[in-house]
């Protein structure tokens, strides 16, 4: 994965508009059951090619919603970004 959405998300669905490759699904299509906003790990590219940082996390009016996650099945991920991010789950837009 590459950016996560936490339990704070108020299902609003400004992140959804934002991504440029539709990895985010609203609660209804979220695989964990979860009533807040998914995104699919396979899918999601941290907007590399598209912005300069993930587009849902500029969009999301929520403090520290959209979170860096550990790179798994990622196509693409920001290198810029360290392990120790990741783990700790550090807010994308502070």
């Amino acid at each position: 994965m590459a950016v996560l959405i936490t339990d704070t998300c108020i299902n609003c669905g400004a992140c959804i508009d934002e991504c440029p490759v539709e990895a985010i699904v609203d609660e209804d299509d979220n695989p964990t059951g979860e009533e807040i906003y998914y995104v699919y790990p396979d899918k999601c590219v941290e907007c590399v090619g598209h912005h300069d940082e993930p587009a849902c996390a500029t969009a999301c009016p929520t403090e520290g919603c959209i979170v860096w996650d550990e790179v798994k099945e990622s196509p693409e991920h920001r290198d810029d970004i360290t392990e120790e991010q990741r783990t700790s789950h550090e807010p994308v837009v502070e």
